[in-house]
């Protein structure tokens, strides 16, 4: 079976790697003599991800003014409204490659939760229209997500994939037949232990995670993880490792808590892992952490798997529907209009403390059914061959 993922930016998203690397580990394990190939955005990016059989070019192409492609492109949108032969230049380097192919997979993850995708749907409608099998991987989508058009897409789909059961309820609801309940292949994902940085302390180190995202969506949140530090530094005997999980321009992990990182410093508790590390070894110092506090998804995927007590600074479905799968309800996970609330994260980050046998205990309990459940989606797509 060959296989190709798209819809893929980059690795320097390291949950993006980690649903490259896990889903690669996972297909191959379970489907005898799979192929399985990525095209990427940021091709460069993925050559870390050795199981991959090829990576192509997947960024998208320019029409330049003027040109013929130009000229027919703007005639049939303003005589038809029609995208579709501007959609299919554009998106080229993906779209070439759909007839070597029996199944392709669309691994966004949360693609779906930023507004319309034309250029994803018209790849959809070119993978069946060549009779290609098309799968839609681990998604989470938002109800406040879902248009016509939206549905009429997913209806494409011989098989939807969603990581998290809210996902996968409100897809039922809409009407949705193609649709099954898995987990996020990175539950699954190895992890490499590299050496532990001065002033880590061995079982006493608490993790935290910041984006860039979430402050531009609550911009007093910044502030409110500023007085969490504090607290921290002042009520407990941890050290703090910062730790970045997206390290693209724009929207860098890294240079969010290297700002905390300066002003904490001369405490001699608060550390700040390096910005060039792989998943599998964020996941390495992830796992030999007390605590962790994220708000990249895959790094608290991260910290899961590894039986560590997580507080989320959760903003969208897949957080809180990933919580809720693994403890029956939205545990320690603050939406985004909390964030920016200093009392309220205090507090969580105390119950956290204070729950941490039994928060660990739970974890023990119901990871490996989330990790069964995350190769429920290989076995899934090997019904369709």
């Amino acid at each position: 079976m060959k296989i190709m993922m798209f819809a893929h930016n980059g690795s320097l998203n390291r949950g993006c790697e980690a649903i490259v690397r896990s889903s690669t580990a996972i297909l191959k394990e379970r489907i005898k003599d799979a192929k399985v190939y990525l095209a990427s955005d940021q091709p460069e990016t993925d050559q870390i991800i050795a199981k991959l059989d090829g990576i192509y070019d997947g960024s998208k192409l320019e029409i330049k003014k003027y040109s013929y492609d130009w000229f027919l492109s703007s005639l049939k949108v303003k005589l038809y409204q029609d995208e579709s032969y501007a959609l299919g230049k554009i998106h080229h380097n993906i779209i070439k490659n759909i007839k070597d192919m029996d199944v392709c997979l669309s691994i966004g993850g949360d693609n779906y939760c930023y507004g319309e995708q034309p250029g994803w749907y018209e790849i959809d409608r070119r993978v069946k229209e060549q009779g290609k099998k098309l799968v839609l991987w681990g998604c989470s989508i938002g109800e406040e997500d879902m248009s016509e058009r939206k549905l009429e897409d997913l209806k494409l789909f011989d098989l939807i994939l969603s990581r998290e059961s809210l996902t996968y309820n409100m897809l039922v609801g809409k009407g949705l037949k193609n649709v099954k309940l898995c987990a996020d292949p990175a539950f699954t994902m190895e992890k490499e232990e590299l050496a532990l940085p001065t002033g880590w302390q061995e079982g006493n180190t608490v993790g935290l995670n910041f984006s860039p995202l979430v402050w531009k969506r609550n911009k007093q949140s910044q502030a409110a993880i500023d007085e969490l530090i504090r607290h921290i530094l002042e009520k407990t005997d941890m050290t703090i490792a910062l730790t970045p999980h997206v390290i693209i321009d724009g929207n860098n992990d890294y240079e969010v808590l290297k700002s905390y990182y300066e002003t904490y410093k001369h405490t001699g508790r608060v550390i700040l892992l390096p910005d060039h590390l792989t998943a599998i070894q964020y996941k390495g110092y992830i796992a030999r952490m007390r605590f962790f506090i994220g708000a990249r998804t895959h790094a608290t995927i991260a910290a899961y798997s590894n039986y560590v007590p997580t507080m989320v600074l959760g903003y969208s479905v897949k957080s809180k529907g990933i919580a809720k799968d693994i403890f029956g309800e939205e545990k320690l996970v603050l939406g985004i209009e909390q964030i920016s609330n200093s009392v309220l994260l205090i507090q969580k980050f105390d119950e956290m403390v204070r729950e941490e046998e039994a928060l660990i205990k739970k974890l023990k309990q119901e990871i490996p059914g989330i990790q069964k459940m995350s190769y429920k989606a290989v076995d899934y797509l090997s019904g369709l061959a």
